[in-house]
C-alpha cells in the first residue's frame, strides 16, 4: 500500500495530465457534511464490504477519513481483494485543513 501527504495528493488533483484518482471518504455522512475534499465519493467504512466491487480494481483511489486510520483499514481490506492501486492519506482530512485548504472547517 502506498501513503500519500495532503500536499502530495493536491498536486495530483492538480496535475491534469495525470490520471486522477478516486477520492474515497469512508467517514459518517455528519463528518462528510462538516467537511470534505471536492470530489470525493462518500461510502462509509461499514458499507465497505458490500459496496468495494461498485470501484474499479485497477484505477487509482486514495482512501481518506478523518486522521487516517479507519482509511488505513479500508485499504487494506482492498488490497485484500485485489485492488492493485490504493493509497491512504496520511493525516486524513485534517491534515488537508491544515495542509492544503486551512479555510476548510476541522472537528
Amino acid at each position: 500500500m502506498q501513503h500519500i501527504s495532503a500536499t502530495e495528493l493536491a498536486l495530483w488533483l492538480a496535475d491534469i495530465n495525470r490520471v486522477q484518482p478516486t477520492l474515497l471518504d469512508v467517514r459518517e455522512a455528519s463528518e462528510y457534511q462538516t467537511c470534505a475534499i471536492p470530489g470525493a465519493s462518500l461510502v462509509p467504512m461499514n458499507s465497505i464490504p458490500t459496496r468495494y466491487t461498485e470501484f474499479d480494481i485497477n484505477a487509482p483511489i486514495v482512501c481518506i477519513c478523518h486522521h487516517g486510520g479507519r482509511s488505513l483499514q479500508v485499504a487494506h481490506f482492498l488490497e485484500k481483494n485485489e485492488f492493485l492501486n490504493v493509497t491512504n492519506l496520511t493525516g486524513g482530512i485534517h491534515a488537508w485543513a491544515q495542509q492544503v485548504d486551512p479555510s476548510m472547517p476541522t472537528y
